[in-house]
């Protein structure tokens, strides 16, 4: 199950990164921005997310407003998915996939 989330937060992170980057296109490149190729990448990579936000949004929400739906639904899965893999990583101490999280020890003090 670890793997999953892992691999999940991901898939995640990237999306979420794809949408930032496009974001800062979209300020700098203005009008022009759909013949930007780094623009039209991200909007390929972003594309799972902005599909999903607009799925589970109200129809009454308006399509130049799904790109900050979709950040903030990536930033919510990113964010659960986090804390599922610090409780995988309790379950699985010694897992290699586990090594940047700090361990405290039962009482939560250090």
């Amino acid at each position: 199950m670890l793997i999953v989330v892992v691999i999940l937060k991901g898939l995640v992170e990237v999306a979420g990164l794809a949408l930032i980057g496009q974001g800062i296109l979209y300020l700098l490149a203005g009008e022009r921005r759909d013949q930007n190729v780094f623009y039209r990448v991200l909007k390929i990579v972003a594309m799972p997310a902005w599909k999903l936000a607009r799925l589970i949004t109200p129809n009454s929400i308006a399509d130049q407003h799904i790109g900050w739906a979709a950040f903030f639904l990536v930033v919510g899965l990113w964010l659960g998915l986090s804390m599922e893999k610090v409780q995988q990583c309790r379950l699985q101490p010694g897992s290699p996939l586990c090594a940047e999280i700090v361990q405290l020890p039962p009482g939560g003090a250090r």
